[in-house]
């Protein structure tokens, strides 16, 4: 069987006897610019698009990082005699970053803080996480929501909860001036779109974070977006915010793609602020899900994200930051009360109109390839075929 969809930005391909994706190679209705990485038959390529149409500039930007450094100006990357590329020739999607190390926002959103707070009070054990949820205040629910992350306000709601023993990390970063980042993989350890996403062979509670993915040049300005999953294991991070490391950085952790697009007049932080993300889950079980946020909840917005991504730290080669997921996958899988967790062969799809949609599958860790395509393989490619 073969889902097909269609979507203001192309045509997804799904077979599910392949295990893998295909794009056709078309965008409609979008007047927007992309780039992104793919494997051709040379090997790793760097791809661009305006008005549909695919260009291999990997002569001319043999990495994302030169773009990122400004070793090639966006508008030489869409030179017309560069050729063009069909879609019989993509053998594979890859994540849309190359040297840049991925991070990570956490608890950005209310509704991300509120279920960091049942993990951890959980202890990881997802059977508590009904009752314990149930227990927030309607209060305490409100009054964070209307709050500034660092603003008096928030700060004096953090003084009374540590007064009243109820201290968490979470809250620390949710109210407090200084937000979690973190390192969700290590450069060339993203996979693309159409690959298969990986859980921790231990993992019995885990989820999909379905997050808008920003992309800043080695200046600390942001020049395009993507779409990403953190995939999230809510038992191990929940039994301590020390393995944070361990709860997200693994084999096949971290999916970005399927392409970037590139900000214009059109397409910025700000027009970002009023666009809404959708995560679809579908599973062997006959499992079904779809839900929808708004990105204009988040706490302390993109600039704030930025600014504090680049405080006293560089990054040469760009890099590429999650900000966080307004969706919380808390559906009841198989009854009422049970929660959701994954299963293998899942199916994932997170969409953003603007930008695209990413759809991957899921299985454990130790089922899935190894990562070997590191840096010096990459840069081994490009210097046989002579672009560096």
């Amino acid at each position: 069987m073969v889902y097909r969809g269609v979507y203001d930005f192309g045509w997804v391909l799904f077979d599910p006897d392949a295990r893998c994706l295909h794009f056709e190679l078309t965008m409609h209705n979008s007047s927007g610019t992309f780039i992104t990485r793919a494997l051709l038959k040379d090997g790793p390529s760097i791809l661009v698009s305006s008005h549909g149409v695919w260009r291999d500039v990997t002569p001319i930007c043999p990495t994302i990082a030169h773009w990122l450094t400004g070793r090639v100006a966006t508008q030489h990357l869409f030179d017309q005699t560069m050729a063009e590329v069909q879609n019989t020739e993509i053998l594979k999607w890859l994540a849309p970053s190359d040297l840049q190390p991925i991070k990570a926002f956490g608890v950005t959103f209310v509704t991300s803080l509120l279920e960091r707070l049942v993990e951890e009070i959980a202890h990881g054990d997802e059977s508590e996480a009904e009752s314990i949820r149930s227990q927030f205040e309607t209060g305490f629910k409100e009054e964070i929501k209307g709050l500034t992350p660092g603003s008096a306000a928030a700060l004096d709601l953090r003084d009374r909860l540590l007064a009243a023993g109820r201290w968490s990390p979470y809250l620390e970063v949710g109210l407090g001036p200084d937000p979690e980042i973190f390192t969700k993989c290590p450069p060339m350890a993203a996979l693309g779109h159409g690959s298969v996403g990986g859980l921790l062979a231990e993992s019995e509670w885990n989820n999909p974070e379905s997050e808008l993915v920003l992309v800043c040049d080695a200046t600390g300005t942001a020049v395009g977006a993507t779409i990403g999953n953190d995939i999230n294991l809510r038992d191990i991070e929940g039994r301590s915010a020390l393995l944070l490391g361990r709860a997200k950085d693994n084999r096949g952790s971290c999916v970005i793609g399927p392409w970037i697009r590139i900000f214009d007049d059109q397409f910025n932080l700000d027009t970002l602020k009023n666009e809404s993300i959708t995560l679809e889950v579908t599973g062997d079980d006959g499992f079904a899900v779809s839900e929808s946020a708004p990105l204009n909840g988040l706490a302390r917005g993109f600039n704030a994200l930025i600014e504090a991504l680049f405080d006293q730290h560089d990054y040469p080669d760009g890099v590429l930051a999650f900000t966080g997921s307004p969706i919380a996958p808390i559906w009841d899988r198989s009854q009422a009360g049970s929660g959701f967790t994954h299963r293998e062969g899942d199916t994932v799809r997170i969409s953003i109109p603007s930008i695209g949609l990413l759809e991957h599958q899921i299985a454990r860790c130790d089922g899935i390839e190894p990562w070997h395509q590191g840096l010096l393989e990459l840069m081994e490619s490009l210097s046989r075929r002579g672009f560096l």
